[in-house]
């Protein structure tokens, strides 16, 4: 790969804004002296790109779920766990009757 653009990195990430905390993220482990996932001889923020454009570092859940999560109203996410938990509940009682 010649040259890493934004383009090739939004490949593998939902956005322009998780892909600069992924990538700033990724900068100060490969400063800290992390092992490179990619042959580069750049500088460590080209390197963390690269690594994003090839696949092979990313988040380990999905950003737009947890972004969704973090901004539902405290009652909505209250009402969806007690709605998990009966359905979790029912779950565990459905055992066969023989």
């Amino acid at each position: 790969m010649a040259r890493v653009t934004v383009e090739d990195c939004l490949e593998h990430v939902d956005d322009q804004f998780a892909l600069v905390h992924l990538a700033a993220r990724r900068y100060r482990q490969l400063h800290r002296g992390s092992l490179r996932l990619v042959d580069s001889k750049n500088k460590d923020i080209v390197t963390a790109l690269r690594e994003i454009a090839a696949g092979k570092v990313g988040f380990r859940e999905n950003v737009r779920e947890t972004v969704m999560k973090a901004n539902q109203d405290p009652q909505e996410r209250a009402m969806e766990a007690a709605a998990q938990a009966a359905l979790d509940e029912l779950e565990l009682d459905a055992t066969p009757l023989i």
